[in-house]
């Protein structure tokens, strides 16, 4: 697949780090102790590529290095580093045992806290580290005492608050199995995560705040025990709710008992690849993947992405928007691995206006924010200057992440966010509990670009004939494995779904489902799911590429396009517009869209109609949700391509519920 056309500003130059920038990060010290202890060199920020060259080209001597520069806790072995290369199958470090919680707490330090937790109608905590190691151990011994080893399975129905970082320490100190689903999640969507894995224990709360108003859910509670009788035991962390009704679940113990008797930490080291968490892939509809990471793959890709692609310190701030139930929240809590501190931050980012997340960044020193792009484009539809508004002294860089971020969001950030300013678009996912493409703290941001492959990844574009192609749009493929890649999907026999998920296209080498497309100098663009990619009248085009020209436009706040061409139909694509506030979707506006298609993007992906709409249906992690658009629109019933629970938004589907009988009548469907 081609692209039509770059963007007006593509490629800008819009930031570079200064020389103290470069030797104040921790690659540069990372690239430093390469050269004197290894003889490696990469010395300046000009070598990152020849860098991520090496990390490829040695993946046993990089990783080795891993565990060696950041000193990690453990017992065995550390050679080989890889057993066994083939994927799925790699096998890391076999003779080594260690504990992600181990590593993480050996950084208890008086100096700064561990845990910043912002909650909607509730006063600010901070949560040292010492109280963070005395309410894991305590926990864990509870749980122990409960009968939890390790290999069993722990679930978590909990918001984004210190509770849930502690029960997930306590659960990875025993070496039992971590799985968590944000409370904004409905029964039905829980459950066919959980009933795969059959958790011997539940912690949930009965209510969270989210935009200013109590959520009751004690009752979806209820509803999950009553269908998981593998659970032995409740905790119940009390919510913005508890103690207006009784909470009448089987088997309760609440919070302040659980973690009454204080207790010696004690850290179960296990194998390498021994099941940390279960993950699972956003779909809309039917069973979810169940993706299993290993403690020792998520503790050297957590510590090497967070401290030399991320490039946190140990007196940073970081906070991550995400719940619960998203990666992200994940990969937060590993940067505690770094020594860094964690905030967070549980409720509505824009509530109770669209500034207050900025005033609080500022307030609470935040050195580094991370988002969905949608949250930067939101701010920039809105209007948002918040550099007007609070200095944002501490603030040294932004990630973005969850979408393509689009070239005008890259500029308001510089305009009406702050000049110096390290913004990085990333790309990884759910999958690898990392990115592929990231960032790196001694390399320029240019406009539209994502800048650089994470070093120990083998991340290429490659054509349709399995080949590397550079400057050309490919399918996202890493043909060298990684740690943090799954060990296996939970109840998959023979790994059938694994291998269907990966590595059906390229045999042995993992295709993610991504396009993109590497510049000469490494840096890279995302061009959308090629899943969802629109084939029309021969020419391939990723639906990002649509979605940035329609949304430079002032008037239009989002959008989604899908092609129905099917079994030989003629292709008829739609195009859903929300328009900002005011804005009028008349015949003039409409040849503008169309106009703008057609000049940036593609002649031949032009829509056949533009339907204005109140919202983009989204999943709860805040992805467009083109694939169940497509099918509803093709003849499908609503309930077989996205389950009310999985979204964001519900309603939003009821309009193309409606709209799918006008194609209907448009395709001959009757």
């Amino acid at each position: 697949m081609q692209p039509q056309s770059l963007p007006e500003g593509h490629g800008e130059l819009l930031w570079s780090p200064s020389p103290g920038q470069v030797q104040a990060s921790r690659l540069y010290h990372y690239q430093q102790w390469l050269a004197t202890r290894r003889g490696v060199q990469a010395r300046t920020c000009e070598d990152y590529e020849d860098l991520w060259q090496w990390s490829i080209d040695d993946l046993e001597g990089f990783w080795q290095s891993i565990w060696d520069y950041f000193d990690v806790v453990g017992d065995g072995e550390r050679t080989p580093a890889l057993a066994d290369r083939q994927m799925p199958g790699a096998r890391w470090f076999p003779h080594m045992r260690l504990n992600y919680a181990e590593n993480l707490l050996r950084n208890a330090t008086t100096e700064h806290p561990a845990i910043i937790a912002r909650t909607e109608n509730a006063p600010l905590r901070e949560v040292s580290w010492a109280q963070l190691e005395r309410d894991t151990a305590a926990l864990a011994a509870r749980m122990r005492g409960w009968g939890v080893r390790p290999g069993d399975r722990v679930a978590a129905y909990l918001p984004n608050r210190p509770e849930t970082v502690v029960a997930f320490l306590a659960c990875a100190s025993i070496g039992a199995i971590w799985s968590s689903c944000a409370p904004d999640m409905g029964p039905s969507v829980v459950l066919d995560r959980l009933r795969q894995i059959e958790p011997c224990l539940l912690l949930a709360s009965d209510s969270y705040s989210y935009n200013g108003k109590r959520h009751d859910r004690a009752s979806q509670v209820d509803e999950l025990l009553a269908q998981l009788p593998s659970v032995r035991r409740v905790v119940h962390v009390p919510g913005p709710m508890a103690g207006e009704r009784a909470v009448g679940w089987r088997d309760r113990v609440d919070w302040t008992e659980a973690i009454a008797e204080p207790a010696p930490p004690r850290y179960e080291r296990l194998p390498f690849d021994h099941p940390l968490w279960i993950v699972y892939s956003s779909g809309t509809t039917g069973l979810p993947k169940a993706m299993v990471h290993s403690h020792g793959g998520i503790v050297l890709t957590h510590l090497k992405t967070m401290a030399l692609q991320h490039d946190l310190r140990a007196r940073d701030r970081l906070m991550f928007l995400g719940s619960t139930g998203w990666i992200v929240w994940n990969l937060q809590v590993g940067a505690l691995l770094t020594g860094a501190s964690i905030v967070l931050f549980d409720g509505n980012p824009a509530w109770p206006d669209g500034d207050s997340l900025w005033r609080f960044i500022d307030a609470q020193g935040v050195t580094l924010f991370g988002c969905g792009a949608a949250y930067l484009i939101n701010c920039m539809k809105d209007g948002l200057r918040p550099r007007d508004q609070v200095p944002l002294a501490k603030l040294r860089a932004i990630n973005a992440t969850g979408s393509p971020l689009p070239i005008d969001a890259y500029r308001w950030v510089y305009d009406a966010v702050k000049p110096d300013l390290w913004l990085a678009s990333i790309s990884g996912g759910t999958d690898i509990a990392s990115g592929f493409v990231a960032c790196a703290p001694t390399l320029p941001v240019h406009a539209g670009e994502i800048q650089c492959p994470e070093l120990g990844v083998a991340a290429f574009a490659y054509d349709e004939s399995g080949q590397p192609v550079v400057d050309e749009v490919g399918e996202l493929v890493i043909t060298q494995p990684m740690p943090s890649m799954p060990v296996f999907f939970w109840n998959d026999p023979g790994n059938k779904r694994y291998l269907e998920s990966y590595f059906d296209t390229f045999p042995g080498v993992w295709r993610h489902g991504d396009w993109i497309r590497f510049t000469p100098r490494r840096s890279s663009v995302i061009y959308g799911r090629s899943d969802s990619t629109i084939n029309r009248f021969g020419i391939r085009m990723g639906t990002a590429e649509i979605y940035r020209v329609v949304e430079e436009l002032p008037e239009v706040r989002d959008s989604l396009v899908v092609d129905l061409e099917y079994l030989g139909r003629p292709s008829f694509m739609p195009l859903f517009v929300v328009l900002q506030p005011g804005a009028t979707l008349d015949d003039a506006l409409k040849e503008r869209i169309c106009t703008q298609i057609r000049t940036k993007a593609s002649a031949r992906h032009v829509p056949n109609e533009v339907v204005q709409v109140d919202e983009i249906p989204r999943t709860l992690s805040g992805k467009k949700m083109e694939v169940p658009v497509r099918k509803l629109l093709l003849g499908a019933a609503a309930d077989k391509v996205a389950s009310p629970d999985a979204m964001s938004n519900p309603n939003s589907l009821r309009f193309f519920v409606d709209y799918a009988r006008h194609v209907g009548q448009l395709l001959g469907r009757g």
